[in-house]
């Protein structure tokens, strides 16, 4: 399989790809990419109704002199450990905040959250996520705000009682019990709506499979993520009890 940056010539083949309304997996079967790859690609550069190879293409050459500018920059730290490569490093944090992007985040918080990741400690300061990033600290704080309403990140304070951000393994548990209580929300309202329409209403009806359907799924991940939050306290290689 190919690797590397994508070249003009894939761009184009991708832009044909989705003009011909084809599967992000099929545009990358062909190409012989991942289609992390291609989903990534598109997304950040426009989407797939707005992407153009040669726009996409400039963009990509920006980003990596933009890249290489901020790695030479004096005092910079970067998100790269010893022995690994600052550039490969920099790259999968890109295409970390990207896949974060797929799933519903906007931009900045999504680049916070994969910075906050991407670090030893798993946690920064709002002065070390400016750096970082080379953003302001209004924009890092708009994105810290948005993440600590979704529960997305925590707030701690250091011995200098400085505020640190911190991402732990609890916090997709947490995510996915606050996703199945919004689910339960949205049954309970259903279900009030089959008592003000009658049940004999077809609309009703409807509603009562929403409920039901609904209802499945939230006892389902509630179930799924009591069971599943036992394997990010089980070491490595231990057995999980059933």
């Amino acid at each position: 399989m190919p690797g590397g940056r994508l070249t003009q010539q894939e761009r184009q083949q991708i832009a044909l790809g989705l003009a011909d309304s084809l599967a992000y997996a099929e545009i990358a079967r062909r190409l012989d990419r991942p289609t992390s790859t291609i989903t990534r690609e598109v997304m950040r550069n426009g989407g797939p109704t707005a992407y153009r190879s040669d726009l996409a293409h400039r963009a990509t050459e920006r980003r990596a002199r933009r890249r290489g500018a901020a790695a030479v920059r004096a005092g910079a730290p970067t998100a790269a450990g010893p022995g690994q490569d600052a550039a490969a490093v920099a790259e999968y944090e890109e295409a970390l905040g990207t896949v974060f992007m797929i799933s519903g985040l906007p931009r900045m918080p999504a680049r916070v959250l994969a910075c906050l990741y991407m670090t030893d400690a798993g946690s920064l300061t709002a002065a070390e996520l400016v750096t970082r990033l080379q953003v302001s600290p209004a924009t890092v704080s708009k994105a810290i705000a948005f993440l600590d309403g979704l529960e997305l990140v925590r707030r701690d304070r250091d011995e200098r009682r400085r505020e640190r951000y911190t991402v732990d393994d609890d916090l997709w548990y947490q995510s996915m019990i606050r996703s199945a209580r919004s689910n339960a929300q949205l049954v309970d309202t259903a279900r009030r709506g089959v008592t003000v329409l009658g049940s004999d209403s077809p609309a009703a009806a409807r509603l009562e499979n929403v409920a039901r359907f609904l209802d499945f799924v939230s006892e389902s991940i509630t179930r799924a993520a009591e069971q599943a939050r036992e394997v990010l306290y089980t070491p490595k290689g231990g057995a999980v009890e059933e």
